[in-house]
C-alpha cells in the first residue's frame, strides 16, 4: 500500500512545473512538488500525433486496463483495448494513467514526500478532479501529445474526462463520458461519506499516521463491503446468489458468514485492502464528492457548454444506483441545449454501476461503433 508499486509496462511521468511557481499547482490553490504519474500505453502513436486516446480510470484500477508485451496479466478492462477489440490499437495509442492521488505508482498520500521523508499521509494538499485531468494532460505534453483524439473514462474516469475537456477544451477532439455525471447527488455523497467514516472511525487509522503492517484494514473492509453493494444491482444479486448459504460446519458462530453474498463481499473486500491506501481512499472519494461541472460556468448547462469536442458519447446503465440514468440524461440535455454532436446510450444491463466491468457485449458493441464511425 504505497506508491512503489511496480510492474511490467508501467512509466512514470515526472511532471514538469507550472509557469511561474516551483510544483504542480493544484485546482484549490496549493503547490505540490517532485509530481509523478504512473501511466501504461498500447499500440503506436501516429506520425502526426493524432491518434492518442487519453483513458481516466475509476477510483481503484491502477494503470493496467489490459495486457501487454510489457505485461501479459489481465487488465481491468482487458476485452475493450487491443487489436481488433473495440478500442483498437492498431488504429489508436491509449495511454491510461493512474490517478494523481492514487497509490499505482503515481505521487499520492501514499508518496514520501522528500522534503520530510515520511508519507504525506493527510498533510497531501486538497485533491480535485480537476488535479487528476491535469495531471493526464500533463502526461500527453511529456509524450509530445498536444491534441488527444479522444479522452474517456468510466465511473470517476468520466467525471475526470469531463473536467479535461472543460480545462483544455481545444486539446481534445472526442469524449465518452461512462457511467458517470456533472456532479454527485446526496445519495451517492452520502454512501461515500460513510465510507469515509468508516475508515477514520477505525482505531489505527489514527488522523491518517499510520505504517503499512498497522493500516485501519477493518475500516477499510467495511466501506469497501458497502462499495460494492453500491457497485451492483439487486436484481443481479438475486440471480447470482438468491439465498444460497455455506455448507454447514461444526465450528461456527453465531453471526459467522453464513450466506454466498456475505461470502462475495468479505472475500472481495479482503482482495482489496490488501492493495489499497486507506487515505488515497479518502482523498479520491471526497474529490469525487466535490466536483462539479456548475463550478466552471456557474450551471451544469453553462458548463457543458464551453465543450468544444467533435463528438461525445454518454453511457448510462439503467441499474445504476451510483449515478443513476437521469444523470447521464442531464449530460445529453445539456449537449442537446449547447447544441452539440453527441450521442446518449441507455443501456439495461443488470450488473449496476459496475456493468462496463463486466457486461461486454453491450458495451464493447457501443465503443466499437463510436470509434467505427
Amino acid at each position: 500500500m504505497s506508491n512503489e508499486f511496480v510492474a511490467k509496462g508501467v512509466k512514470l511521468a515526472k511532471l514538469p512545473s507550472d509557469y511561474g511557481s516551483t510544483g504542480f499547482k493544484m485546482f484549490k490553490g496549493s503547490i505540490l512538488n517532485n509530481v509523478e504519474i504512473a501511466y501504461e500505453t498500447w499500440g503506436d502513436l501516429s506520425i502526426n500525433n493524432d491518434n492518442a486516446i487519453l483513458l481516466f480510470t475509476g477510483l481503484s484500477p491502477s494503470s493496467h486496463a489490459a495486457s501487454s508485451e510489457n505485461n501479459k496479466s489481465t487488465g481491468w478492462w482487458e476485452y475493450m483495448i487491443g487489436p481488433n477489440k473495440p478500442i483498437d490499437t492498431n488504429k489508436y495509442f491509449v495511454i491510461c494513467v493512474n490517478s494523481l492521488g492514487s497509490c499505482f505508482g503515481s505521487t499520492s498520500p501514499a508518496s514520501i514526500n522528500k522534503a520530510t521523508g515520511e508519507s504525506y499521509g493527510l498533510t497531501f494538499p486538497e485533491l480535485s478532479i480537476e488535479d487528476i485531468a491535469k495531471s493526464g494532460h500533463s502526461v500527453l505534453q511529456t509524450l509530445g501529445i498536444d491534441h488527444a483524439h479522444t479522452v474517456m473514462g468510466p465511473s470517476m474516469g468520466g467525471m475526470t474526462a469531463l473536467a479535461y475537456a472543460l480545462l483544455f477544451p481545444n486539446n481534445l477532439s472526442n469524449l465518452i463520458v461512462i457511467s458517470a455525471a456533472a456532479r454527485a447527488l446526496p445519495f451517492t455523497i452520502s454512501i461515500r461519506s460513510l465510507q469515509r467514516e468508516l475508515i477514520r472511525s477505525d482505531p489505527l487509522w489514527n488522523n491518517g499516521v499510520y505504517k503499512k503492517d498497522s493500516a485501519p484494514l477493518n475500516g477499510m473492509k467495511l466501506a469497501r463491503k458497502l462499495g460494492l453493494m453500491s457497485y451492483r444491482a439487486a436484481n443481479e444479486w438475486r440471480e447470482r446468489f438468491n439465498r444460497a448459504r455455506l455448507p454447514k460446519s461444526e465450528d461456527k458462530k453465531m453471526f459467522d458468514i453464513e450466506f454466498e453474498v456475505e461470502n462475495y463481499l468479505n472475500h472481495n473486500s479482503e482482495k482489496f485492502v490488501s492493495m489499497f491506501d486507506p487515505n488515497c481512499y479518502l482523498y479520491l472519494s471526497r474529490a469525487m464528492d466535490l466536483f462539479d461541472v456548475a463550478e466552471h460556468g456557474g450551471t451544469v448547462n453553462a458548463g457543458l457548454a464551453k465543450i468544444h469536442t467533435k463528438k461525445n458519447l454518454i453511457i448510462g446503465v439503467e441499474s445504476d444506483i451510483l449515478f443513476p440514468v437521469d444523470q447521464q440524461q442531464e449530460l445529453a440535455n445539456g449537449f442537446s441545449k449547447a447544441k452539440k454532436n453527441f450521442q446518449f446510450e441507455k443501456l439495461n444491463s443488470i450488473q449496476g454501476h459496475d456493468s462496463f466491468l463486466v457486461d461486454t457485449e453491450s458495451f464493447s458493441k457501443v465503443i466499437y461503433n463510436f470509434f467505427k464511425d
